[in-house]
């Protein structure tokens, strides 16, 4: 089956081509033809080709807004762009596709599975923009330029939140009035889910183990962060909530904060409500106490030079061991923590306090395997470590292709 996957991000659109073969376990599994992403949306648009985690072909692309992003990359796809070097992947014609997925951050309390996108899917997506709104927004805009290019193949919206609707009431409610609560659906939702799911996934292909048996901490660590406690193949808890917003510091994401920041700014800096939000989502976190970068590759070079950059990554390393520890704590202890994501996958010196924070459970890190562990798989801790930890980089886009390839071999062939 051969599924192309868009995953919208703040100002990127990445796309994959993965083919899935019916009887696949799992999403690792999968053959991923072709991965690009286009960056810089609405301002300086960039198409990258990657293999594997590398860049090997960059070009300018027409993408003004998101519909325009996709209307561009199909076209690319096509070869009716001039390209810098040729397509040289055994690629699918665009109506060989059998159908799309689509990451969507949030989908609230409703979907718990992938969902074939109609008109009510689609407006329940659009009423949940109020609580992603740097996200869900784009995943609608994709859906006409898909509809208009590739007719009436099948769209499946795959949600960061479904991953996480097994968390418990007593650690997704908020401390406010319930009535209120329950009123608005003010709630810790959890996000991130595809990418926890993933390393679920592969963890326990790499032990051995059966899912439902496997108890971690998981993290995955982007320009977006978030840490999932998984009791017995089932998230429990995220560090993330009603939005994206809380938990740790993240690129450009403050985290969590006093709630009275906010009308402590609105009331002295004589900003509006929107100028704030937009400082703790685009302006805050790395890029915000560096006053740098929010890419931890071009930080790590600074810090030993830079004391703003010195902070930043130490207030960094600092909330992700204090999420992972509470984490073990709350799960009574786990069969082993999983390194997942950009960040977590290249930093050898957060792995180093990670490792350091957690000797008192056990954590024996190798120290030879994390010099050595950079965007490759493995296991991090020694071999007899009582805790273990592995390096997983996450690959959202095959997990996504995987649950599309069972909902739509469920709608094929429905049980009876």
């Amino acid at each position: 089956m051969n599924i192309l996957v868009m995953n919208p991000g703040g100002n990127s659109l990445k796309a994959e081509i993965i083919v899935c073969q019916p009887q696949q376990q799992h999403a690792f599994a999968g053959t991923k033809l072709i991965s690009v992403i286009i960056e810089g949306i609405g301002k300086s648009p960039k198409l990258s080709k990657y293999q594997g985690k590398k860049i090997v072909h960059t070009e300018s692309i027409e993408a003004a807004d998101y519909g325009d992003a996709v209307t561009s990359l199909f076209r690319w796809l096509e070869g009716l762009l001039p390209l810098e070097g040729p397509l040289t992947e055994d690629l699918p014609r665009l109506d060989e596709i059998d159908c799309v997925g689509i990451r969507v951050v949030h989908g609230g309390l409703h979907f718990t599975a992938p969902a074939l996108v109609d008109a009510e899917v689609e407006r329940r997506i659009v009423d949940l923009e109020k609580l992603a709104p740097l996200h869900n927004k784009s995943s609608v805009e994709i859906l006409d330029p898909i509809r208009k290019k590739l007719g009436n193949k099948p769209i499946y919206a795959v949600f960061d939140t479904a991953f996480h609707r097994t968390i418990p009431d007593h650690a997704s409610h908020y401390a406010i009035p319930l009535d209120l609560a329950g009123k608005h659906a003010i709630r810790r939702y959890g996000f991130h889910g595809i990418s926890h799911r993933y390393m679920l996934g592969r963890y326990a292909e790499l032990v051995h183990k059966p899912q439902e048996q496997c108890t971690l901490v998981t993290m995955h660590l982007e320009s977006g962060c978030s840490v999932t406690a998984i009791r017995d193949g089932k998230s429990v808890d995220n560090t993330m909530g009603l939005t994206p917003l809380e938990g740790l510091m993240m690129g450009t994401r403050s985290g969590d904060i006093d709630p009275s920041v906010i009308p402590l700014l609105i009331r002295e800096e004589h900003l509006e409500l929107d100028e704030v939000m937009t400082l703790l989502n685009k302006k805050s976190g790395l890029l915000g106490v560096s006053g740098k970068s929010l890419d931890t590759r071009v930080l790590i070079k600074h810090y030993d030079t830079d004391p703003r950059v010195k902070l930043a990554l130490d207030m960094f390393s600092y909330r992700v061991c204090k999420a992972v520890g509470g984490y073990l704590a709350a799960l009574g202890g786990a069969d082993a923590v999983i390194f997942g994501g950009g960040i977590a996958e290249n930093t050898t010196l957060l792995r180093d306090r990670v490792g350091d924070s957690l000797r008192w459970c056990g954590l024996e890190v190798d120290a030879e395997a994390n010099r050595t562990l950079i965007d490759i798989e493995g296991r991090l801790s020694t071999e007899n470590s009582p805790l273990q930890a592995w390096v997983i980089p996450v690959e959202e886009g095959l997990q996504i292709a995987h649950e599309c390839c069972g909902a739509r071999l469920a709608e094929i062939s429905p049980a009876s």
